[in-house]
């Protein structure tokens, strides 16, 4: 996708669900994460051991499944075999709870999942982060 397309879908999303999510400040999930909040998103941290806590005043959630609402987009910062995992657990998603994009990560790339993601309707991005596009 060219940059214009990507921030074009950018452009769609609202909310968004950040897997992989750190309390770690010098990570890239969390710098990450307090950018996008500054440009407005409304991010939903998820990560399993740090389920219950906070990041940027944000409360952590164990999975996709947990989440309060629906959001437009899973952002994922796994490494590229976990984000297959992640990928499958968007699909079990109900579909009334089912994101519209899956965006890996710099150096996030699944091609098998995305395959699967993309025959199902999904727009997926990999190895591309948002907040390089955005900056």
């Amino acid at each position: 996708m060219s940059k214009q397309a990507l921030l074009s879908l950018l452009s769609t999303v609202k909310t968004i669900a950040l897997v992989g999510a750190s309390q770690k400040t010098h990570r890239p999930s969390y710098e990450v994460m307090h950018f996008l909040q500054n440009k407005g998103f409304k991010i939903f941290p998820v990560n399993p051991a740090l389920a219950g806590q906070t990041i940027l005043n944000e409360l952590v959630y164990a999975s996709l499944d947990d989440l309060p609402e629906k959001v437009d987009m899973v952002e994922i910062f796994r490494n590229s075999e976990a984000a297959g995992e992640t990928c499958a657990e968007v699909l079990a998603l109900a579909k009334e709870k089912q994101p519209k994009v899956v965006w890996m990560q710099i150096g996030v790339i699944n091609e098998e999942a995305a395959k699967k993601l993309r025959e199902k309707g999904f727009t997926v991005v990999m190895d591309e982060c948002p907040k390089q596009l955005l900056s």
